[in-house]
């Protein structure tokens, strides 16, 4: 766990790192009220065995009981792909509304017929508490925070832009590492650069806190704040310095995604996470069971 701390009424940031999914949470807290938000929980989920536990979940609720912090929101940036999502544990836990970007529907369209759902599963979204537009504005506590829609990964990704923070989710990792894969359905390298150029026009001193972190070669420790002015001068995807244009740009990244497998954890994450985060109902023997559609991905 790190923590970053601003002053005049900015927000303080707890991130944790899950190193089973490389995937980081934050608690985004304004510490006049102590009003906070969670972004991009994680449930812990053992495949081989097909078991679920909530440790990573805990580490956060325990900071936010010790801090006496008020939990707000439990926010996605998209439904995730590499992890399932804690939204309705932390929200039984600590209360919070649970909020995606409103385009999720689109991703429950297509990842409903994907596992063959039934009528019963709502494909508006309607599961969630709150859905989110471009340019909506919400507040943590006093704090002032924008949604910016950041597609590209997949249809339905958004930016949180809270006081001088924004939370990208898959939009981009740290600039040693680059931009995130388009292949998903729904996912465009083109729309992609776009997003990326969204986040590039906020100013130059904005922190960008990361969804992931992945350790590329040559770098030893796992980090995942940076800001505009280090993004847009060093991705090595869409940086600069990369010396790239949309076109070039597009052809790297549609090249290197041919060449990726599908995340570990894809199939129980994703008809998980587009029901906001919620496992399926248990059978009439008591278990529960989550599908594995063949030859789909």
């Amino acid at each position: 766990m790190k923590d970053y701390t601003f002053s005049d009424g900015r927000p303080q940031v707890h991130s944790f790192f899950d190193t089973a999914t490389n995937t980081v949470s934050h608690i985004v807290v304004d510490p006049e009220t102590k009003k906070c938000a969670v972004i991009d929980s994680v449930m812990d989920f053992e495949p081989n065995a097909a078991k679920i536990s909530f440790e990573s979940a805990d580490r956060l609720i325990e900071l936010i009981k010790k801090e006496g912090y008020e939990v707000e929101w439990v926010m996605e940036t998209h439904a995730h792909a590499d992890h399932l999502s804690a939204a309705p544990y932390i929200q039984q836990q600590l209360g919070g509304k649970v909020a995606i970007g409103e385009h999720i529907s689109t991703v429950q369209e297509v990842f409903g017929k994907v596992f063959n759902f039934g009528t019963e599963f709502e494909r508006d979204a309607s599961q969630f508490d709150r859905l989110f537009k471009d340019g909506d504005t919400f507040k943590i506590g006093n704090i002032e925070a924008r949604v910016i829609h950041t597609p590209g990964h997949t249809p339905a990704d958004v930016t949180y832009v809270i006081g001088d923070s924004a939370f990208v989710g898959d939009t981009l990792f740290m600039p040693d590492y680059g931009t995130a894969r388009c292949d998903f359905p729904g996912g465009s390298a083109e729309t992609l650069y776009d997003s990326t150029q969204k986040i590039f026009a906020l100013p130059d001193e904005t922190r960008l806190f990361m969804c992931h972190d992945y350790l590329p070669e040559g770098r030893t420790e796992y980090i995942w704040e940076t800001t505009v002015a280090d993004q847009r001068g060093k991705n090595i995807h869409v940086g600069y310095d990369a010396e790239t244009n949309k076109e070039k740009f597009v052809e790297m990244r549609n090249e290197r995604d041919s060449k990726l497998g599908m995340p570990r954890l894809i199939i129980p994450s994703i008809q998980v996470n587009i029901n906001k985060g919620k496992l399926p109902e248990a059978e009439e023997n008591g278990t529960q069971y989550l599908k594995v559609p063949i030859n789909k991905f």
